[in-house]
């Protein structure tokens, strides 16, 4: 019994954050807003254009919403990139905050993109080491080579949630220090002040909801590898 209500604890706190941040994302992406006069890539076009961000561009994709540091680019889904909804809105500015942080050189964004390029190449290395420890096994006959296996793992794994991690603070600084003051500043009416803040939050917390469940994944690949 108290196994069970631990494995629900468990489950309770990897996918709670992702269905909070899936509802709140939803709820607001119902109806379109009447003072709303254009879509969610129309003002991200028109936000760049206040900074001078003309080099930036905005494109629809079905990837998720994000900033593109390498193509310089704002990414919408077509829901953001088309919609008057107060979520397309919202999460135009936030993405807008992310290439806002790429033009001021912040080093907090500079660091999550070293991470990033680092985490994709560890990924790799831990994809050949996983793929060869079956072989180095068989030739070598020296069980201890799956600590191999192990390194593979954390490497797979491990470093893909701590991007996330590290990208928590740089999430949240794009949401309430750069888009809220933005869509503050005659974007939104002050009723809609409280829900864009709800959306802004989840839109930080996307990474911890990501990097819960990549805990998760990460402890099942320890189990399997303890066998």
């Amino acid at each position: 019994m108290h196994y069970l209500l631990l494995i629900l604890l468990l489950l309770a706190a990897v996918f709670g954050p992702q269905w909070w941040v899936q509802h709140v994302l939803n709820r607001y992406n119902r109806h379109p807003e009447e003072n709303f006069p254009g879509t969610g890539s129309e003002l991200a076009r028109h936000l760049l254009s206040q900074f001078g961000l003309d080099n930036v561009r905005v494109e629809m994709t079905d990837q998720g919403d994000h900033y593109d540091p390498t193509e310089r680019s704002v990414r919408l889904t077509p829901d953001k990139f088309n919609g008057k909804t107060l979520t397309a809105i919202t999460v135009a500015a936030h993405e807008v905050g992310h290439a806002l942080q790429h033009h001021a050189g912040e080093s907090m964004f500079a660091w999550r993109n070293r991470l990033v390029m680092a985490a994709a190449w560890g990924q790799r290395l831990g994809s050949f080491l996983l793929f060869a420890t079956p072989l180095l096994v068989i030739f070598t006959r020296a069980p201890s080579v799956g600590i191999i296996s192990f390194i593979g793992a954390f490497l797979l794994m491990g470093m893909g949630i701590l991007v996330q991690l590290v990208t928590v603070p740089v999430e949240i600084d794009a949401s309430f220090n750069k888009a809220l003051p933005l869509l503050k500043n005659g974007y939104l009416e002050e009723s809609q002040h409280g829900a864009a803040k709800q959306i802004l939050r989840a839109a930080a917390w996307t990474y911890v909801a990501a990097s819960l469940a990549g805990l998760l994944n990460f402890w099942r690949w320890m189990q399997v590898l303890r066998r």
